[in-house]
């Protein structure tokens, strides 16, 4: 009997063996342009999909092989989305069988051909190489019918040498394109599997002499303010920077005086690198990263990383994204406050790399690597600890660093994503460190932090990054690891999971990044939402998602969780972030009349900010104008006094300020005048005078009339306002469930919005018990509770009214015992759909939950009801405005209602009611009512919270039950 060593392993095809590919030539840096000739190969391609790997032979590759019946595809593109098959979307599992190396034979493959000609100015010396930015997920490639090779690694570029197959004229490419490969086991990463050629393909001429490869190394010393440049070139040759008045041999250092590049100051340096065969310019960014007792520092100052994960995404292009998209993502993450970018889970486009180095932003550039579905079976087999998988990861890892090692925004390798632990992240960590020491190493799924140089989580809850913040963390492992890992920088390299409503609770992490040194931020989860751009049968647009495509398996809505919309709208949650991170702290004491301003850059001055102040009562503006502030260093602060205007003494109406701080002039990624950080302060007014003498109630036949109300005599229900019909107002508990609220079914936390269900708080009953008239005063008791449980609310309802106005005061006590918060807790009334526009007073312009409440900006606001509406992709609760004061809706003709708190109120308006937003799982399912505005005045509502993947809502932030009162005004706008 022979033993295991002495069987041979089988023999698999290209696709399915263990190898990164075949023919290939080393990789290397990318050069975005040169004065070497270059063609695209872009355009339309003639295009077959087989639906597996050996449907058809490879006489397709032939150069005389009739294609002229085939149908054509653009490139770059995803197959998928041009009518061939269709996208799938899985979070962790692999939707094929755990079987690697091998995958099914249903392996939808598409065949590519495309004729080009070479320019007639094509040198006629020298070679030739083909670049592959991007192929989903294995290519093999002929040209003019010889076999090059084949590779994997969907996001990673691959070169052969063509030189002596190429023709002036009539060549033909042949790539074959496999959906499913043993790569598509290392790329398991949450999104859509989106076969295609996908990014670039590019012929590029080789003259003699051309660089083969070419590392920048430009350090920055902040001692002494000096950078050390030296550019390693292969073949040899000169470095020429003007601005510095430097020309240098390749290979040789100099040391000068420069500005550093941060992602605040992105100082770019033009240059040249002077081969014998090419000129290649170049952009340098003198800079230093490092871990130095247990803080990572860039240029010997710590960082703080106000980061966004960022998958690449095109509502119509998928992963194919030009220039000025990626352009756009950057611009409204500058203009968010946003400064770091983990690249999740694959190096992006390489031109993406450039515009941070333009731009500045910090990133986090990641491995092509992700094996998370092995997770469902306990990890077995996982490729990252078995040594027949090495050699591609090394390939992968080799491609990402050779490609972008001369960007000075990568500031962190990662090693790739929930991989597990094993012997090939150990071998990419060893050959990446030996490769690259000016970097330190990231990897998350690892708890003994082997191969990295942080510290580094995902939805860790505030109560244990406190924790580790003060280096006080539950030990883990030996005691050596324990104490390596203590004395490492921390990162939440995913946190504030952007799925639907939310996140929730983003200010308490970022006071703790603010508080401990080692806490250096985090990476909200993620920058956009997945969705796929569609239309019904009739013309209505929406985003599709997991399922739409008829998937097999699929994870429904998780790949919409970004901070903006498909469309690049910026959701309420980007808003929000924008607000927590912003990078000055402006805190305004209105009773003191002071404003504390502090500047929360890492490396910037407050020069480049303009500071104005405003003082306004009720919402209206009286006064304004410049405040200056002092030059403030990185973290410096200052107290500063507030003018005084004649207006701010006694008086009715609400007193406020706000500090703003916007851009002094025209930056590369905002206008002059952008608004960067604001802070307010209120102060109570005088009350309002009474509004006249109490009304006495009075029945009439079946109804009770209480000033300007008429009332339902055997409901207490209120009928009418000043002759304006109004269906309620009653106790409402439910909200259309937000994905944070129903939780993922992993979390250990409770998921409440399954809980609510399961209780009945979406059909809740309603029992009038009494209504009375005594004296002044309606009174109407009811009992509201769901069925099948002897859980309740008890509810009073006061109606008072005094000259136009009506007068509710509510009091709310729970029965039984209740263990989960309530979704809301206020009322809900019906008013005309002609009342459809909405002006308040109070937390604006966009919506607002306990826990997302920082960017809730005090003011009178007026919009439109229809426009009130978050159009979330899956539709749920949103649209709350919080901390109103009063809120009017209006018809047309200037008539309709106002209502105004007591104390302040969540204020929603919409033209579907919380059933039917609950009912839809798609945007265009939402149909408006032609009859009603539905009105919710909420005392009370539970936080958002991060529950989709994170932690659920903090304490402080659940509507928990108990005995509560509150009350509202009623009367007619005229």
């Amino acid at each position: 009997m022979s033993s295991s060593a002495d069987r041979q392993l089988p023999s698999y095809p290209y696709y399915e063996d263990f190898s990164p590919g075949s023919g290939l030539l080393p990789p290397r840096a990318w050069v975005p342009a040169s004065d070497a000739a270059r063609l695209d190969l872009g355009g339309h391609w003639a295009f077959r999909l087989s639906p597996s790997a050996t449907a058809h032979d490879e006489s397709f590759a032939d150069p005389g092989y009739d294609a002229s019946g085939w149908d054509r595809v653009p490139v770059p593109a995803h197959w998928v989305l041009h009518g061939h098959g269709a996208p799938a979307y899985t979070n962790t599992r692999y939707p094929f069988p755990l079987d690697p190396p091998r995958v099914p034979d249903e392996n939808p493959t598409g065949d590519h051909r495309h004729l080009f000609d070479l320019p007639a100015d094509w040198p006629a010396e020298g070679t030739a190489v083909l670049r592959f930015e991007g192929v989903e997920s294995c290519a093999r490639v002929w040209l003019n019918g010889q076999l090059l090779g084949s590779f994997k690694g969907s996001r990673l570029p691959h070169e052969f040498a063509v030189g002596g197959v190429l023709r002036a004229r009539g060549n033909v490419l042949a790539v074959r394109v496999h959906q499913w490969s043993s790569g598509s086991y290392l790329e398991d990463q949450d999104q859509w599997w989106l076969p295609g050629v996908f990014r670039e393909v590019t012929l590029l001429h080789r003259p003699p002499g051309a660089v083969a490869d070419f590392s920048v190394h430009a350090g920055y010393d902040h001692t002494d303010g000096t950078g050390t440049l030296r550019v390693d070139a292969e073949p040899a040759g000169r470095v020429l920077v003007p601005e510095l008045g430097l020309e240098l041999a390749t290979g040789q250092s100099a040391t000068v005086p420069v500005e550093p590049w941060t992602a605040e100051t992105p100082r770019l340096y033009a240059a040249e690198l002077v081969c014998a065969g090419e000129r290649i310019p170049l952009r340098l960014g003198f800079r230093t990263v490092a871990v130095e007792d247990g803080v990572l520092r860039v240029n010997g100052r710590r960082v703080l990383f106000r980061g966004v994960n960022r998958h690449e995404f095109h509502p119509e292009h998928g992963r194919t994204l030009d220039r000025a998209v990626m352009r756009q993502d950057l611009l409204l993450m500058k203009r968010h406050n946003i400064n770091a970018v983990r690249t999740s889970h694959y190096p992006p486009h390489p031109a993406f790399l450039d515009l941070c180095d333009e731009l500045g932003l910090w990133v986090i550039d990641e491995c092509d690597l992700e094996t998370h579905g092995f997770h469902a079976v306990g990890w077995r087999g996982n490729p990252v600890d078995d040594e027949r998988w090495t050699p591609a990861l090394l390939d992968r890892a080799a491609r990402m660093v050779e490609r972008d090692k001369n960007h000075p925004s990568v500031v962190i390798w990662s090693l790739g994503n929930e991989c597990g632990t094993g012997r090939g992240l150990t071998a990419m960590a060893d050959w990446i460190r030996e490769r690259d020491p000016s970097r330190p190493l990231h990897y998350e799924g690892d708890l003994s932090c082997a191969d990295t140089d942080l510290y580094s989580r995902m939805y860790a809850w505030p109560e244990e990054v406190d924790q580790i913040g003060r280096r006080v963390e539950a030990p883990w492992g030996t005691p050596e690891l324990d104490a390596r890992r203590r004395a490492m920088p921390f990162l939440l390299c995913e946190y504030g999971h952007a799925m639907g409503n939310g996140p929730g609770g983003l200010s308490e992490y970022q006071r703790l990044f603010e508080a401990h040194e080692r806490c250096q931020g985090g990476f909200v989860w993620e920058w956009i939402d997945h969705g796929l751009a569609r239309r019904t049968p009739d013309g209505r647009p929406y985003f599709a998602y997991g399922g739409d495509f008829g998937e097999e398996m699929h994870d429904g809505n998780f790949v919409c969780d970004g901070l903006l919309f498909p469309d690049r709208t910026p959701s309420p949650g980007l808003v929000e972030y924008k607000k927590v991170i912003e990078p000055v702290r402006i805190v305004v004491d209105g009773a003191a009349g002071t404003v504390d301003i502090t500047n929360s850059h890492d490396f910037l001055g407050l020069s480049h900010l303009a500071f104005g102040w405003e003082y306004a009562v009720e919402g209206a503006v009286l006064a304004a104008g410049p405040l200056a502030v002092p030059p403030l260093g990185p973290g410096e602060s200052a107290r500063l006094a507030l003018p005084e205007p004649a207006e701010a003494g006694p008086g009715p109406g609400e007193r406020l300020w706000t500090v703003r701080a916007r851009l002094a002039e025209d930056t590369a990624w905002a206008p002059a005048g952008h608004l960067v950080a604001w802070g307010q302060c209120e102060r109570p007014g005088e009350p309002d005078p009474a509004p006249g003498p109490a009304a006495v109630p009075r029945r009439t036949g079946r109804s009770i009339v209480l000033g300007p109300g008429t009332f339902d005599a055997a409901t207490g229900t209120l009928a009418s306002l000043a002759g304006l019909p109004v269906e309620g107002p009653r106790l409402d508990v439910w909200r259309a469930p937000t994905d944070n609220d129903n939780g993922a079914d992993w979390q250990p936390d409770e998921r409440y919005g399954v809980i609510w269900r399961e209780l009945g708080l979406h059909r809740m009953r309603h029992r009038v018990d009494a209504v009375a008239v005594d004296g002044e005063e309606l009174r109407v008791t009811v009992r509201v509770a769901p069925a099948a449980t002897d859980l309740g609310l008890a509810v009073e309802y006061r109606w008072t009214a005094a000259g136009d106005r009506l007068r509710l005061a509510v009091a709310v006590t729970p029965q039984g015992d209740w263990s989960c918060p309530l979704p809301r807790l206020g009322l809900r009334l019906g008013v005309p759909a002609a009342l459809g526009l909405a002006r308040w007073y109070g937390g604006g312009p966009g919506e607002g939950y306990p826990d997302t409440l920082a960017a809730a900006r005090v003011g009178r606001w007026t919009m439109p009801v229809d426009e009130m509406q978050t159009p979330y992709v899956r539709p749920q609760e949103n649209g709350a405005r919080p901390r109103v004061r009063w809120a009017e809706l209006t018809a047309p003709d200037g008539t309709g209602l106002r209502v105004e708190g007591e104390p302040r109120f969540w204020f929603t308006a919409r033209r579907w009611t919380s059933e039917e937003l609950d009912a839809a799982e798609h945007t265009h399912e939402l149909v408006p009512s032609p009859d009603t505005v539905w009105v919710n005045l909420d005392h009370g509502q539970q936080g958002i919270g991060s529950q989709s993947c994170g932690p659920g809502v903090l304490p402080v932030y659940r509507l928990m039950p108990a005995p509560a009162a509150f009350g509202f005004s009623f009367g007619a706008v005229r």
